[in-house]
C-alpha cells in the first residue's frame, strides 16, 4: 500500500510512504539504487522513463524494524500537491508486480496494531495526538502513545488472571481440603483490584475530557448578552453584538480552553416568540443545539431584572429548559451587566458577571471546570475515548458481582470466575487483545489517509 502522508496543499516538504513485505523493486525503479537501511539519501526521483519527477530524501526501513513492521519505504520531496501525486501514481505504477495500492484511510496504523508493534489504546493515542485541540491533550495522548495507559491495563489484567487461576483451582479440585482463596486473600485480592480500577477509571475520565471537552451553551432572551459572553471568553469578536433584540439569527460557536480543557461555546438566538421566519429558525435551531448540550448558560439581564415582563420571561424560559435538557445537564444561571450599577440580589449558588468588563468571567471560568468534572490535571492523565471508559465500566460492575459472588461461598464459584472472565474480557477490549474485526474498521476508518 503507498499514500501521500502528509496533509492536502501546499509545503515545503511532502511525504510519501510505502509499505509491504518487500519495497525493494519500488526503491528501484524510483530511486534507481538501493538504499542503506535507515539512512536519509538525497537522490532524484525517476519516472518510468528516467527523468526526474523531483529530489528530495529517499529512506527504507527493513522489516521488522519500521512503523508497520513491514518494509517501509518513505519519499521525502517537495510539498506540492502535482509533485506528491506524480510520485504516488509511480510509485503504485512500479508496485504494480505485487499488487501495490492506495491505501485506506488508517492502514499504516492498522498494520503497525496488527503486527504488534503497537497495542489498540497506543493506535488511537496516534489520532488523539494529532488532533489535540490544547497542549494538555496533546501530552496525555503522548503519554498514551508511550503506553502509560496500556501498562495500567496490562497490570490490572495480570492481577486479574492470578485471581482467575486461584478461582479456577478450587473448581479444578474440589476435594483438596485446603482452601485456595482463603489462603491466598482472594477476598483482599478483589478488593486492592477494585482500588486499582476506581484510581484508573478516574484518569482515564480526566483524559476523556482532555479529548473530547464539553458542549457548553449559551441561552436567553434577546439582548441579555450571549454574543458578547462569547466574545469576552473567546477574547475574539467573533459574534456581532448590537443593541437590536433579535441581532444573532444563527448558531456561532468557538472552541476556548480553561486550564487545557476544550470547551465548544455556542452563542444562540435570543428565546422569544417571533413572527420574524430567520428568527424563528434560528431559535429553532438554538432548542436543537440545547438539547444536545452538556451544559447550559442561562443568561439574566440585570438591567431588566426588576421588570415583571422580563421576569416572567426568564421563569418561562427556565421551565422550558427544564424540559428540553436531561436532568445530568446542568443549567448555570449567570446575571450580566454588572457593570452597569444596578443593585439587584443574586440568588445563593448563581454568578454575576460583565461580559463587556470582565468582571466574574474567572468565576464563570472555574464553574465551568467544576460541572465538566475537571480537577487539578495531575501528570499521570492519558488521554481516553468513551468506547475506554465504557469498558472499564463493565469491568467495574463485573467485579462488584464477582465480590457478591465470592462472599456468597463456595457453592456460587462457577458464577464468580465467569465473572472474572466477563471482566478479563471487557480490559482487554481497550488494548485491542480482545475485539472484534467490526470495531477495528470503525477505529480506523477515522485516521487520515497516509497514517
Amino acid at each position: 500500500m503507498a499514500a501521500i502522508a502528509t496533509a492536502p496543499g501546499r509545503g515545503a516538504v511532502g511525504i510519501v510512504r510505502v509499505s509491504g513485505r518487500s519495497v525493494q523493486a519500488i526503491v528501484e525503479a524510483v530511486c534507481g539504487r538501493p538504499l542503506k537501511p535507515r539512512e536519509a539519501t538525497y537522490l532524484p526521483f525517476r519516472a518510468a522513463d528516467g527523468t526526474p519527477i523531483d529530489q528530495g530524501l529517499a529512506i527504507h526501513f527493513p522489516a521488522p524494524n519500521s512503523y508497520t513492521g513491514e518494509d517501509v519505504l518513505e519519499l521525502q520531496a517537495h510539498g506540492g500537491p502535482v509533485v506528491l501525486q506524480l510520485l504516488l501514481a509511480r510509485c503504485i505504477e512500479a508496485g504494480k508486480a505485487m499488487g501495490l495500492r492506495v491505501a485506506q484511510p488508517g492502514e499504516f496504523t492498522q498494520r503497525a496494531f496488527l503486527n504488534d508493534k503497537i497495542d489498540l489504546a497506543q493506535a488511537e493515542a496516534i489520532a488523539d495526538l494529532i488532533d489535540a485541540s490544547t497542549e494538555a491533550a496533546a501530552r496525555s495522548a503522548s503519554r498514551s502513545l508511550a503506553g502509560e495507559f496500556s501498562r495500567e491495563i496490562g497490570q490490572l489484567r495480570d492481577a486479574l488472571v492470578h485471581l482467575r487461576m486461584l478461582v479456577e483451582a478450587t473448581l479444578d479440585f474440589p476435594e483438596e481440603e485446603i482452601d485456595f482463596l482463603q489462603k491466598a486473600d482472594a477476598q483482599g485480592q478483589l478488593e486492592r483490584l477494585q482500588a486499582t480500577l476506581a484510581g484508573v477509571q478516574q484518569r482515564a475520565r480526566q483524559g476523556a475530557l482532555l479529548r473530547e471537552g464539553i458542549k457548553v451553551v449559551i441561552a436567553g432572551q434577546p439582548n441579555a448578552g450571549k454574543s458578547s459572553l462569547l466574545n469576552a471568553l473567546a477574547g475574539a469578536e467573533l459574534a456581532i453584538v448590537t443593541p437590536i433584540a433579535g441581532t444573532t439569527r444563527d448558531v456561532v460557536s468557538q472552541t476556548i480552553q480553561i486550564e487545557g480543557v476544550p470547551l465548544h461555546v455556542i452563542d444562540t438566538a435570543g428565546l422569544r416568540e417571533s413572527d420574524d421566519p430567520v428568527e424563528k429558525i434560528g431559535i429553532e435551531r438554538a432548542w436543537a443545539q440545547i438539547a444536545q448540550a452538556d451544559a447550559v448558560l442561562f443568561l439574566h439581564d440585570l438591567t431588566r431584572a426588576s421588570e415583571a415582563s422580563y421576569a416572567e420571561g426568564d421563569r418561562r424560559l427556565l421551565a422550558q429548559l427544564a424540559a428540553h435538557v436531561p436532568n445530568a445537564v446542568p443549567v448555570l444561571s449567570v446575571w450580566n451587566k454588572a457593570d452597569t450599577g444596578h443593585d439587584v440580589d443574586v440568588p445563593a449558588g448563581e454568578l454575576r458577571l460583565s461580559a463587556r468588563t470582565g468582571e466574574g468571567l474567572q468565576h464563570l471560568r472555574a464553574r465551568l471546570l467544576e460541572v465538566a468534572g475537571w480537577q487539578a490535571a495531575p501528570e499521570g492523565v492519558y488521554i481516553a475515548r468513551e468506547r475506554h471508559l465504557q469498558a472499564l465500566r463493565r469491568v467495574d460492575a463485573h467485579l462488584m458481582e464477582a465480590a457478591a459472588q465470592l462472599a456468597a461461598g463456595n457453592q456460587l464459584l462457577d458464577l464468580l470466575a465467569e465473572e472474572l472472565r466477563l471482566a478479563q474480557n471487557a480490559l482487554s477490549e481497550i488494548t485491542g487483545a480482545f475485539s472484534a474485526d467490526d470495531l477495528l474498521g470503525v477505529i480506523f476508518s477515522s485516521f487520515c489517509i497516509g497514517k
